[in-house]
């Protein structure tokens, strides 16, 4: 049976501070941010919930290279911690763990919340330990409050407003999955574009007893159109979902034939004489620099 390497230790070390190296710069303005400001805060409310990560730096065994971990170094260091526990890695790798990590969505860390809250830590503390005031807590701990199961699946992975779940409460669940599934077309999650959304859709797919949002300046027939608009756009992604590989394969084939073809002389000066733009076409198809860039444009 093949043995999985252990990446760390299995029993955290208590290291101290002056014996850790960062292994990257920080960025100006760091120590002014809103994020250290709730990092700093959070412990000194609660303490250090998430440890360090380090390395042994070579050859000195009683130094330490920071693999993950620099903004809550700065922030133990101004509280003046003196030592602090970290996990140490059985590798020697040297890249920095922050480009492997996935920040917390907007719903892991409702559920942090509510897991704090559960465990018996108030919500004022809570507002306390992450720099922020008691009502925006309060607003995160019911942020999936009477969003569909569905919904919050294709939410799991993404960080958005707390206001984008207050609209989408007020549209059914078929409704609710039908803008999610737009929001992520088009790779945006503002309450703004939620709002519009939810002014166009149909009072049939409103929760009862809920209006539809107004959007200044847009008669009846501009609200009709936008609502069969946004239907049409639920469509076109779909279709586009289904046949985007091969649209992919079919452009990397047809960019390397047009390439060879072009390189032929002859053909390049027939082309230039009888069809200036086909061949302008071509040239332009051949210089994309990449699939990433022509998806963009």
């Amino acid at each position: 049976m093949t043995k999985v390497a252990i990446g760390f230790d299995l029993e955290p070390l208590t290291v101290p501070v002056d014996q850790i190296l960062p292994s990257r710069k920080i960025p100006e303005g760091v120590v002014i941010s809103r994020k250290y400001k709730q990092i700093l805060s959070s412990i000194k409310e609660i303490g250090l919930i998430e440890p360090l990560s380090v390395r042994y730096a070579d050859p000195r065994p009683d130094q330490f290279i920071l693999l993950d971990g620099h903004i809550r170094l700065i922030a133990l260091r101004e509280l003046e911690y003196t030592e602090i526990t970290c996990l140490v890695a059985g590798d020697d790798e040297s890249y920095t763990y922050n480009n492997r990590i996935n920040r917390l969505s907007s719903i892991q860390e409702h559920y942090m919340i509510r897991r704090a809250i559960q465990r018996g830590v108030t919500a004022g503390r809570l507002a306390k330990a992450l720099n922020a005031n008691l009502h925006t807590i309060l607003r995160k701990m019911t942020l999936l409050d009477r969003i569909c199961p569905e919904a919050v699946e294709l939410l799991k992975d993404r960080q958005f407003p707390i206001d984008v779940s207050r609209i989408l409460r007020k549209m059914k669940p078929t409704r609710q999955v039908e803008c999610v599934e737009l929001m992520i077309a088009a790779n945006t999650f503002t309450a703004a574009y939620a709002e519009a959304m939810l002014a166009a859709t149909s009072k049939e797919m409103l929760v009862e007893g809920k209006r539809s949002g107004k959007l200044s300046g847009l008669s009846k027939e501009q609200m009709a159109m936008m609502e069969l608009e946004m239907s049409n756009l639920q469509g076109r992604y779909k279709m586009v979902e289904q046949t985007y590989s091969q649209d992919v394969l079919n452009l990397v084939m047809t960019q390397g034939y047009l390439g060879r073809l072009l390189k032929n002389r002859l053909v390049a000066r027939y082309l230039g004489e009888k069809h200036a733009e086909v061949l302008a076409e071509f040239k332009t198809i051949v210089q994309t620099a990449s699939i990433d860039q022509f998806s963009s444009q």
